[in-house]
């Protein structure tokens, strides 16, 4: 009988690769991957299925600290936004799913790993890729890749095993964790549709505009306003839980699988966005034109590596080590007022703010040069044009 390691998310897909495994004559392991999404009485609920179902045993790993300190704080040092409008928060969360399950694998001796994704998305490819990567050479099985099977034939299937799967709750797949909660339904399948209101995770009840000061030293979101928190996980889940009843944070994300199709999914991160763009405009007081620049290309390229599954390329390391470098100065509060679907960035204060340099206020006056120090500065600066001015004039 062949151990194995199965990420398990409790869902239909999961649950039916219990059963179908543990038929095959596997010795299957249930795995759970806490990213921030999970509460107690979830787990709960879902060892006791993982049991019944015929699981040998079940385990669930809280990665939340270890998933900030190693992937989420980088996005927030790059201002990471896929395709300017997605926080990666699924992108993200999987590949700590994935290289966790691994290193359960190797850890119990076990000869393969499984995951339930299908055929059609990005998770297979982060999860394979894992699975490779993980120092040993490990079976991967995958069940519904494989079967090609419909969710009724699933619910069939477990029904005949004497699990009687529960009715869908609505009609939208939801995936919560620490950065977002993503939302998938008829809408998203189309190019014309936005999600309900009633789709969302957190229904609109704030009606009033609050405002909010949200802290950073050295680029780290430290808490909001005069409350005290015990590290940026609890700040985040703070920021969360008072933030998305104003409904901010949601968007459709249309963007580009690995696999070369394009998708669309609805997510609601209201912590993540207003961390994001909070940070973005405390850099923009705070770091030079160059770095602000080298960070917005690299930072792209970083947030594009993550989403295809490549985050355990060595390059990334480097790359998160010049977004640490650049966050010296990155320290300051900044200003928020939410209302109900929107935020207002009203303004920012730092020590390190460059703003008030001293040499002058922009559009009034200055104080390090004068109008001679300017023209003879534009003349030198226009000298690369004129001279291809003049060679083209003589051609």
């Amino acid at each position: 009988m062949k151990k194995i390691v199965l990420a398990y998310s409790g869902g239909l897909d999961t649950s039916f690769c219990v059963k179908h495994l543990t038929e095959k004559g596997y010795e299957v392991h249930a795995l759970t991957v806490d990213t921030g999404g999970f509460s107690p009485s979830e787990l709960k609920e879902m060892e006791q299925r993982a049991l019944k179902l015929g699981a040998a045993s079940y385990k669930s790993v809280d990665v939340t600290g270890e998933y900030y300190d190693e992937c989420l704080r980088f996005l927030v040092y790059g201002n990471c936004l896929r395709y300017q409008t997605y926080p990666m928060s699924v992108s993200a969360e999987r590949m700590f799913q994935a290289m966790t399950t691994a290193r359960y694998a190797v850890e119990i001796g076990a000869d393969g790993v499984a995951h339930g994704s299908t055929g059609a998305g990005n998770d297979q490819v982060r999860f394979d890729l894992a699975f490779e990567l993980s120092g040993r050479e490990l079976e991967i099985i995958t069940p519904i890749r494989d079967l090609k099977l419909s969710r009724q034939e699933e619910v069939d299937y477990l029904a005949k095993h004497g699990l009687q799967w529960p009715e869908k709750k609505g009609t939208y797949s939801i995936n919560a964790g620490l950065w977002g909660t993503s939302v998938g339904g008829a809408e998203t399948l189309t190019s014309d549709k936005s999600l309900p209101e009633d789709a969302w995770p957190v229904q609109v009840t704030e009606t009033e505009p609050r405002k909010l000061d949200l802290h950073f030293t050295e680029g780290q979101f430290t808490g909001f306003d005069d409350q005290e928190f015990d590290g940026p996980v609890a700040a985040i889940k703070a920021l969360e839980k008072l933030a998305a009843p104003f409904g901010i944070g949601r968007d459709i994300h249309v963007g580009d699988t690995i696999i070369g199709i394009k998708g669309r999914v609805g997510f609601a991160a209201a912590a993540a966005v207003l961390i994001i763009k909070g940070h973005h405009l405390l850099e923009k007081h705070t770091l030079g034109k160059w770095q602000l620049f080298w960070k917005e290309q690299l930072s792209n390229w970083y947030g594009m590596m993550l989403h295809e599954g490549q985050f355990l390329d060595p390059v990334m390391r480097d790359v998160e080590a010049f977004l640490e470098s650049s966050q010296t100065t990155v320290n300051g509060t900044v200003h928020v007022t939410l209302h109900p679907y929107r935020y207002v960035l009203d303004g920012i204060n730092s020590s390190d703010d460059l703003l008030g340099g001293g040499f002058g206020s922009y559009g009034e006056m200055n104080n390090g040069w004068s109008g001679e120090d300017v023209r003879g500065f534009t003349k030198i600066l226009s000298v690369p044009g004129r001279i291809r001015n003049a060679v083209q004039q003589n051609k």
